[in-house]
């Protein structure tokens, strides 16, 4: 009798099936999650060259034009915490699609209207889906094996470079003779996408914390950023000496100072304060505050400075579309180079990876500093900083993920996300203040000593970012290798 040919797979045939299926999935995860995180980016950006036309076609002032960007980040600083403890609570994933489905919301309403009452209601709501990063990134590393967590960290944090990069110049685009409304279209039709994607491709883990909502922790935590960061957007405009000004830092110390006292006694606190006290959190939170603030000072000072008129000394005059597209190669090479990141991440570690991120970063605001001469100079210079700050974004969830079990996640990265988010309104209200001050005499159009003067206080900040992260040490558990 003739022997029949053995059709059955042997076992590392069935690995190799079992690891392509693997790897098939888990790219369509970070796929749909990634698109997600790449619109609440983009959201964040696109309104700001439009804005100095709005006025006008909204027919009002623009301090109430100011709102439309103004209740996008108090809302988007409230929530994130907040959602991140729900993603404890109630499911990552399910968090996720809130934040999403906000964004979708917020999108058609100001899609749909130019009454500005109704603009600035959509634009808080959208505000919220600013919670969808930090929920992502927890999701993908709750989700995904560790060789590829790094790599999904990396990506999705790399977002929040790519989306301001390709934002500016489209909306420079529309700026030149668009509909705005155009904007908010984009969006929807993005986040819509990705809504669907993630509710119908990524599985709900099953690592929920349960617990109660502290709702009085969230109310005081509200309070306390609102009171924070108002007069941080507005002192500008209001005096940083103004009583009002003053009167609301006060009150933030009060309601930051009820905060900790309740959330160190409740039993179930909205923060968790003594995680957030362990060295390795710590220290990354801290770091992350200055990365957040060298980052937004790139985009603040690299469009005003291009297009500042050549008479000036420094600017090139160019239109806010080509002030767009210079801030392009920034944000692609943060998409590039997240695999090389990662590789650093698994190699020698997220603490020393973030170092090396918060050195470029600081090489990167030394050259926009000493070279000058030209264009592609300025894009050069904008690069590098771009660079360093992809590979510390994706070491700082990566140290995060690292140092926190995996149902205290959402949570962690939302608390982190949120001190990122200070430190951009630190160097939109620090950076404002310089470049307002030190002027050409006679205009009040900054001097290229004011830039210079911003992008050295942004040097020091990168450097400190990095000395910090050399003092984080590397956890010897099994989550440490993300």
């Amino acid at each position: 009798m003739t022997a029949q040919p053995d059709t059955a797979s042997t076992p590392t045939q069935l690995e190799e099936e079992a690891e392509h299926v693997g790897s098939r999935r888990s790219s369509l995860w970070l796929g749909v999650v990634g698109l997600g995180a790449l619109v609440v980016s983009l959201s964040q950006s696109l309104l700001i060259p439009v804005l100095p036309a709005l006025p006008q076609q909204l027919h009002s002032s623009p301090e109430t034009v100011q709102w439309l960007l103004t209740s996008t980040l108090l809302v988007g600083a409230i929530a994130v915490p907040f959602m991140g403890r729900l993603g404890d609570m109630f499911g990552k994933r399910l968090m996720l699609l809130v934040a999403i489905g906000a964004m979708l919301v917020g999108s058609l309403i100001t899609a749909l209207s130019s009454d500005i009452v109704v603009l600035i209601i959509g634009r808080a709501i959208q505000g919220i889906s600013a919670a969808a990063i930090p929920l992502g990134i927890s999701l993908l590393a709750t989700l995904l094996p560790a060789r590829r967590r790094a790599t999904a960290m990396a990506t999705i944090s790399a977002m929040l470079g790519v989306g301001g990069a390709l934002g500016l110049p489209f909306a420079g685009l529309i700026a030149e003779g668009g509909d705005f409304h155009t904007l908010f279209w984009v969006t929807a039709v993005a986040a819509a996408v990705a809504f669907l994607g993630i509710m119908l491709l990524v599985p709900e883990p099953k690592d929920r914390a349960g617990g109660h909502i502290d709702f009085v922790g969230a109310a005081l935590l509200a309070g306390a950023l609102v009171t924070l960061l108002l007069p941080l957007a507005q002192g500008s405009d209001w005096g940083w000496g103004s009583p009002r000004t003053i009167v609301l830092f006060v009150a933030t110390v009060v309601l930051f100072a009820a905060f900790g006292l309740w959330e160190t006694r409740h039993r179930e606190p909205l923060v968790d304060l003594a995680s957030l006290t362990r060295r390795p959190i710590l220290l990354t939170n801290i770091a992350s505050l200055f990365i957040g603030f060298a980052l937004f000072a790139s985009l603040i000072g690299t469009a005003t400075y291009v297009q500042a008129p050549e008479s000036s000394g420094y600017g090139f005059g160019t239109t806010t579309l080509v002030a767009g597209l210079t801030m392009l190669p920034s944000g692609l090479a943060m998409l590039v180079l997240s695999p090389v990141a990662a590789r650093l991440i698994n190699g020698i570690g997220a603490g020393q990876t973030l170092a090396i991120g918060g050195f470029i970063v600081a090489v990167g605001w030394i050259l926009r500093i000493t070279v000058t001469g030209s264009l592609w100079e300025i894009v050069v210079g904008s690069t590098v900083v771009g660079i360093g700050t992809g590979i510390g974004y994706a070491a700082i969830p990566a140290l995060v993920a690292a140092n926190t079990p995996s149902h205290e996640l959402a949570s962690a990265n939302g608390v982190n996300t949120l001190i990122r988010s200070l430190g951009s309104f630190l160097a939109s209200a620090i950076g404002g203040t310089i470049l307002a001050t030190v002027t050409i005499a006679g205009t009040q159009l900054p001097s290229l000593g004011g830039y210079q003067i911003l992008f050295a206080v942004c040097a020091v900040a990168a450097i400190v970012a990095a000395v910090i992260a050399l003092l984080t040490t590397r956890p010897s558990s099994g989550r440490s290798e993300v």
